[in-house]
Order: C-alpha cells, then sequence, then structure tokens
C-alpha cells in the first residue's frame, strides 16, 4: 500500500500559519511578480476565483486588500483589520499574497522531516506532496493510522494535510483527491480494490476489457472503490490532463471507472505504454514504484521576468549574475559539472519588436564555480547586448552536464585538473559560510550593481522561520 500527502491550498496554509486571523477569509497567493492567482483558499474558489487569473482581473471584481502587515503615512502600522474596516462599503474582499517561496519552502522541508521519521520509503513529489511506501509498517487499521498521521502534522507543523491510501501511487492520487473534497471523510480516504467476500467472482480481468460483478457479493471496500472511480473524470486522472481527455472521450472512456476497463492493450495503443500502466494501476496492480532519488538533470535552467523592462546593462548584469548563482548551487547540490551555459534575453512578445538573444559560453575544464560561470556569461553578455532593446525576461541555462566525481581528460591538455581542483575547494568554503550564515552571506559582487530587474512582490509577507530579522513578535 501507498499513502499520499498532500498540503490543503499549502501557500495559502503557510500565510495563514502566521496569520491565524485570515481563518475564513478569502485568500489567494499570486505567482512571481504579482501576476497571477497560484494558490487560493476554499473561501476563494467559493468565490469563484480560478486558479491562473490574473491581478487585474480580480482587482475589477473584488476590493483587494494586502495579505502583509502595511504602514501608514504617519508611520504607525495598521494590519488587516484596519483596511477591512477601510474597505468595508466596497464590495466583496480579498486578501492578497505576493509569493514568498523561501518561507513555504522552509515548512515544506519540516513536513518533509515529519514523514521521513515514520518510514524512510518516501518520494518528495512536489513541494506540498509526498508518497509513502507503507509495506514495511505494520498498520491493521489504514484509516486510522492517516487520521493520527494528519493530526500529528497539524499539531506539529500547523498545517492541515489530506492523506489518501491505496494499493497504487494512480489510486492514491483519486484517493486523495476523494479525501480533499468531500468533508466526511475527515480528510483520509483509502481506495482499495482488494475484494474480501469469498463468493464475490470477478468474470473478467483488465485484459478483456470489462468487469461483470455481482454488487450483492461486494465487500463495502470493493463497493466505495468502484463508486469513487465511477465518480472520477477521465480528464482528472493523474497523467490523463485535458490534452489526452478528447481521445479517451472519443473511444467512449469518460470516467476512471470506464479506463480502468479498458484493454491494456488498447490504452497502449491511445496513449503509449504509460497508458498501459495506468490501466493496471487503476485495477491496483503497481507499476510506478516510489522514485526515492531523482535521475539526474541533463540541463539546469533558472529564469525570471524582469519587475518592470529595461536597457540598463548593469541592471541585466545583476539579473543574469544571481541567476547563473542559483544555477550553479542547483549544479553543486547535484554533484555535477557544465561544460556550456548560455543567457537568453528576451523582450516583451505582447509589445512590437520581440526579439530573443542567446549568447553562450563554453568551460574546458568543467565547472560549478560560480565566479567562473558568471565570469565567462557576463563577457559574452557585454558583446551580444543590444542597448536599444529593452529586455523583459533573462534565463541561464547550465548544459552538457557531467558528473563531478569522474574527469574525462584530453590529449591536448584542455582540461585543467588543478584548477578544477583549486575551484572546488573554494566553492566548498563559499557553500559552507552561506550554509552557516545564510544564503546571500557571500554571493557575486555584480548581484549588487541592481536590484532594479527583481520581481514584484508589494504585498509579501515576512521570511518568519528562516531569516532572523523577520521572526513573528509575540505580544502579551
Amino acid at each position: 500500500m501507498y499513502a499520499l500527502i498532500d498540503s490543503n491550498n499549502f501557500f495559502v496554509s503557510c500565510e495563514r500559519l502566521f496569520r491565524p486571523d485570515l481563518e475564513n477569509t478569502p485568500v489567494i497567493v499570486l505567482s512571481s511578480n504579482d501576476g497571477c492567482a497560484i494558490s487560493r483558499s476554499a473561501e476563494a474558489k467559493a468565490l469563484g476565483v480560478k486558479m491562473g487569473e490574473p491581478i487585474f482581473k480580480l482587482r475589477q471584481r473584488f476590493t483587494v486588500v494586502h495579505g502583509a502587515t502595511k504602514v501608514a503615512p504617519s508611520g504607525v502600522a495598521f494590519t488587516l483589520d484596519s483596511c477591512l474596516m477601510t474597505h468595508a462599503s466596497q464590495g466583496n474582499r480579498l486578501v492578497v499574497f505576493s509569493a514568498n517561496f523561501e518561507l513555504y519552502g522552509d515548512i515544506s522541508e519540516r513536513i518533509a522531516t515529519i514523514v521521513t521519521s515514520i518510514t524512510p520509503h518516501i518520494e518528495l513529489y512536489s513541494i506540498d506532496e509526498a508518497f509513502l511506501d507503507l509495506t514495511q509498517l505494520d498498520i491493521p487499521d489504514y484509516t486510522a493510522w492517516g487520521a493520527k498521521l494528519r493530526a500529528l502534522i497539524l499539531q506539529n507543523i500547523g498545517i492541515p494535510v489530506s492523506v489518501g491510501i491505496a494499493p497504487t501511487k494512480t489510486l492514491c492520487k483519486l484517493a486523495n483527491h476523494h479525501a480533499k473534497t468531500h468533508k466526511n471523510t475527515g480528510g483520509v480516504f483509502v481506495l482499495d480494490t482488494r475484494v474480501k467476500s469469498h463468493e464475490t467472482r470477478v468474470e473478467a480481468t483488465p485484459q478483456s476489457g470489462y468487469k461483470k460483478v455481482a454488487r450483492g457479493d461486494m465487500s463495502s471496500t470493493h463497493d466505495s472503490y468502484l463508486m469513487t472511480l465511477d465518480s472520477v473524470s477521465v480528464a482528472d486522472i493523474w497523467g490523463v490532463g485535458w490534452r489526452l481527455a478528447p481521445k479517451l472521450r472519443a473511444e467512449g472512456v469518460f470516467t476512471a471507472l470506464d479506463l480502468a476497463r479498458l484493454r491494456p492493450q488498447r490504452a497502449g495503443q491511445l496513449m503509449g505504454v504509460h497508458g498501459k500502466h495506468m490501466v493496471y494501476e487503476l485495477n491496483g496492480t503497481s507499476c510506478l514504484p516510489l522514485q526515492a532519488r531523482t535521475k539526474p538533470q541533463q540541463m539546469i535552467s533558472r529564469g525570471r521576468q524582469f519587475g518592470k523592462d529595461t536597457s540598463d546593462l548593469s541592471v541585466v548584469t545583476a539579473a543574469v549574475t544571481a541567476l547563473a548563482n542559483r544555477a550553479a548551487r542547483e549544479l553543486r547540490r547535484e554533484g555535477q559539472l557544465a561544460t556550456h551555459a548560455v543567457v537568453t534575453l528576451r523582450t516583451n512578445r505582447l509589445k512590437p519588436g520581440y526579439a530573443c538573444i542567446d549568447s553562450s559560453a563554453r568551460f574546458y575544464t568543467p565547472t560549478a564555480d560560480t565566479g567562473e560561470i558568471c565570469s565567462q556569461l557576463i563577457r559574452t553578455l557585454q558583446h551580444s547586448l543590444q542597448p536599444k532593446l529593452s529586455y523583459h525576461k533573462a534565463e541561464v541555462t547550465l548544459y552538457g552536464l557531467v558528473s563531478s566525481s569522474v574527469i574525462q581528460t584530453d590529449v591536448f591538455g584542455t582540461v585543467d585538473l588543478g584548477k578544477l581542483g583549486r575551484s572546488q575547494r573554494c566553492i566548498a568554503a563559499v557553500d559552507a559560510a552561506n550554509a552557516k550564515y545564510g544564503p546571500h552571506a557571500i554571493r557575486p559582487a555584480a548581484e549588487l550593481l541592481s536590484d532594479a530587474w527583481r520581481p514584484k512582490s508589494a504585498m509579501l509577507s515576512p521570511r518568519y522561520t528562516s531569516n532572523w530579522n523577520e521572526l513573528p513578535v509575540a505580544t502579551g
């Protein structure tokens, strides 16, 4: 059996963790650059706020209230309550936060620590989701176990989660969605394909394309499994989505139960081997094991849309340096070195004269040294930058990645192992200092040339758990 732990409205829940006054209040979190809604509370969903809806459209429908504490012109701080009173006569109110990814990442790590203490067999699927392999755990009652885990996370972290338990990861996704959308489940739902009654006969297997089951002989557990699958649209199945759904509907497959009854060979013809696995997973045969360790990436990319368009070389240089620094840190975390790098600058697609400029650099000695990567990219950027253009976005990509543990030398001596060793010792010292004093304690000086490129975050909350200067203050 597997379990899927999924935090409810995770970004909003992280904001509410330090703002209990926002309970039962419509709250959303915006994307980078304060563009559109990427997390919505249940109250915001009830008001019709859609995922990805732009903030300028929301301002037309709601009175938007800054979630973060603001300071009045007189210097006196005022909070949400006073904002609500100010806008009391302006219709529906919507509390809005800028994305605080440093806070969300720290809370996610705390949840992962609790889950890992229960079993080491875990796959961190995303920042707010984790799969657990329960095979080696002695669990007599999965529902009670899920409720206990949910209460443990709520008590120790303060984040509400939903727990879906099933024999396969695909069924776990369906079980978790059911737990999240049906309040009577208490946030925990077990989806079991096993039939406990010996009298129940399944007269056809998934390979034959249908099941013939006598409901009178069916256990309540199996009956719940069939009803749950029959209530889920095929487009909502993990791995189907809106692209494959029309093709399946044309085959008469409208629900998850219909897909479970489809012949695996036919599913493979429609969706490839992934479709065949999906049918087996829906019928309780696991085909997708936990991915405890991710495969090494073939390339690492970091990009950012600017807060406002710019043609200033110093602003662009600061942006490229910051992005290259982040990409290099990820490169070192994965134990890899880069042989090539490219920086891409784009103007605004929505404006006339769209342009995209690429500047590349090659490292004859593979490197993960932030200084080496930044210096070469800035050098190439200075030659290719067109000052007449106003740039909207920058992206840095590292590719041609090789393992840092095995270096291939060459007959011409272009790979300097001595230089590589000195570089690795230097950057290890920098990483150690940043780990002790904070991620920005030591960084390239070019990052400090300008902050004008940084995305808008006018409604950013404090980094309550990761910055000493922004710790929450308790008042008597």
